[in-house]
């Protein structure tokens, strides 16, 4: 299993930003694929979600409204849209992926939102 996020960077607040994570080494069209974040001296938390078909979507509170998660099924890539970005966004950004008991992730992208 490997999973490749890119498209981090720095950004001024307000702006926006779209990660992408490259999936193989299993069946990505049959598994729900999520987005993490963590920040300095903070525990690693649920940013979103989506479902196999991509119909079904979730989100931290703090990103309603901002953030979109999508996936491309045939490119075996997940993506989240960032829109509206503010400073406590700034994190270290993780593509995740549960299988047969077991997380699995990426190296994660640094997203810095800083005027």
């Amino acid at each position: 299993v490997q999973l490749v996020e890119s498209g981090g960077g720095l950004v001024q607040p307000g702006g926006s930003l779209r990660l992408s994570c490259a999936a193989s080494g299993f069946t990505f069209s049959r598994s729900v694929m999520r987005w993490y974040r963590q920040a300095p001296g903070k525990e690693r938390d649920l940013v979103a979600g989506i479902g196999v078909g991509g119909g079904f979507t979730n989100y931290a509170d703090s990103v309603k409204g901002r953030f979109t998660i999508s996936r491309d099924n045939a490119k075996k890539t997940v993506y989240l849209q960032m829109n509206s970005l503010k400073p406590e966004d700034t994190a270290v950004y993780y593509c995740n992926v549960w299988l047969t008991g077991q997380d699995y992730w990426g190296q994660g992208t640094q997203v810095t939102v800083s005027s």
